[in-house]
């Protein structure tokens, strides 16, 4: 198994080198067909549709599209059937005209049909109403009894008018709208940051794959280096302190493999669980750490990134709803009028055909005014309240710009720098493997301790894990550009946040 990974790593780059010993070292155990193969690319789909914090995010985005939805539906016509099968009543009433008592006994059965259309533009309503019923009325009155059968029937057509307010109407349907909007942003900026998650998990699963793979490396020579000398010790060629040194390297070599056991389970349950996959699958992580070499312009990277980051339209939201709250500030102790316009016609009859026999007019017109006058300063003062509320989201929101060029110069300057430790880290693992060749000579020379080795073995163990987490972090930034530009450099495309949205409605 050495020899194989040896000749590989002689024929294959060292930077992919790790990625097919890895694949090897798996295919060759028995339990690969037992486990769930990982790509990132599926991990990030399985995340998509699985993941507890995107289904949040979706139920949120289901709770305003549907809000939204009703809204739209409260403007339309609106249907209402009221029936009253029984009604009777009797009261003991005094007659002014003739100061006199009587008796008056009802008896009626009716129904209301109504049709309400609320007027969008205006914040008015316009119903049609009819009211149709049967009566039988009967008097009591100095000693004489009158009664009345009849069927009747009220039609009428009525306007409500709202005068000199704000269209409430149209306020609560922008809002409703504006929430949607948002809830589409904060859909799509939380699939951007699953991406980001998702490939976090993704590598420190690799990661401790790869710590383990070295572990039992280190385990291996270990135990090779004990076997020499204990081989010395018995022939007499070596210190029994040197045995002791060796039983100690070889426990704490066992003790670290367990360890990294522990921590690799551990990371793959993290990772199952931010999936949304059941915790008793098995999973294997297939990763290729090669680094793209990217070109990026900083002065492209913030011009995406002020043009096309969500987080400023989400601001602008935020100044648009205090707007409206300011809206609503104004009309306290508002001067405002109230129009109620009702035209229509009254039929009754004791034969139901000749109900509109002999029709009366019955038209209604009210014109309403309130009119503050002292209010103490209550109206002044809220509105000075919510001009500051106001004034704190317009700085919000040129503060967020601002943050987010401070961001993209921060990603821009790490990547930069993260080409430099990589090339250092690369370099130091070839120093750390070739310091370890020569010192194990030395060591099998009899030149140099189990202690001294085991020192420049944990340091080549080191150097090879920081050279792999030197290029997993170039990708993370990579993936973090890509994140605060709204820009594929690696492939030069834009990320529309619009086919987020279309993913998100359907």
């Amino acid at each position: 198994m050495r020899f194989i990974k040896k000749i590989i790593e002689s024929l294959i780059p060292i930077r992919i080198a790790y990625f097919f010993m890895f694949l090897f070292a798996i295919l060759t155990e028995g339990s690969v067909f037992s486990q769930t193969a990982l790509t990132l690319d599926k991990a990030i789909s399985i995340a998509g549709q699985n993941s507890p914090d995107i289904q949040r995010s979706l139920f949120n985005l289901t709770r305003y599209k549907e809000s939204l939805n009703a809204q739209k539906a409260s403007l339309k016509s609106q249907f209402y059937l009221d029936v009253n099968p029984i009604s009777f009543s009797q009261q003991r009433e005094f007659d002014n005209r003739f100061s006199k008592w009587f008796t008056n006994r009802n008896f009626e059965s009716f129904g209301t049909f109504r049709v309400d259309q609320p007027i969008l533009w205006t914040d008015g309503t316009i119903s049609l109403v009819n009211r149709f019923g049967w009566q039988r009325n009967q008097s009591d009155f100095t000693g004489s009894v009158e009664k009345n059968d009849a069927f009747t029937n009220r039609m009428y057509l009525n306007l409500n008018q709202p005068l000199f307010t704000y269209n409430k109407t149209k306020l609560a349907l922008k809002e409703i709208e504006l929430d949607f909007e948002n809830a589409n942003i904060s859909y799509a900026l939380q699939s951007l940051n699953l991406e980001k998650n998702v490939t976090q998990f993704f590598y420190n699963v690799y990661l401790a794959r790869m710590s383990l793979d070295i572990a039992k490396d280190e385990l291996e020579n270990t135990q090779k280096s004990y076997e020499m000398i204990k081989n010395k010790v018995e022939a007499g060629l070596s210190a029994r302190e040197e045995l002791y040194q060796a039983e100690l390297n070889l426990a704490t070599s066992q003790s670290s493999l367990e360890n990294k056991e522990v921590t690799l389970e551990n990371a793959k349950d993290e990772f199952k669980r931010f999936l949304g996959m059941d915790l008793n699958d098995s999973i294997l992580v297939l990763a290729n750490i090669s680094v793209p070499q990217v070109e990026v312009d900083l002065q492209k990277a913030v011009s995406y990134g002020l043009s096309s980051r969500m987080e400023i339209r989400q601001r602008e939201i935020d100044i648009e709803n205090s707007q409206f709250q300011l809206i609503r500030t104004k009309a306290l102790n508002e001067f405002k009028g109230d129009l109620n316009l009702s035209i229509g016609i009254m039929g009754d009859n004791q034969e139901l055909q000749n109900v509109y026999a002999n029709p009366t007019n019955n038209p209604q017109v009210s014109l309403a005014f309130r009119i503050p006058l002292f209010d103490w300063g209550e109206k002044k003062a809220r509105i000075k309240a919510q001009e500051a509320v106001i004034a704190g989201q317009n700085l919000n929101y040129e503060e967020e710009k601002k943050q987010i060029i401070i961001d993209i110069r921060k990603v821009y300057r790490n990547l930069n720098n993260q080409l430099n430790q990589i090339s250092i880290a690369k370099k130091n693992e070839e120093n750390a493997q070739l310091t370890y060749e020569i010192n194990l000579e030395r060591y099998q020379n009899g030149d140099l301790t189990g202690m001294d080795l085991n020192l420049y073995q944990n340091q080549l163990s080191t150097k090879k894990m920081d050279y792999a987490q030197a290029l997993i972090n170039y990708k993370l930034e990579l993936l973090n550009l890509k994140i605060q530009t709204l820009y594929d450099f690696e492939n030069n495309i834009a990320v529309v946040p619009s086919e987020l949205f279309q993913s998100a409605d359907q």
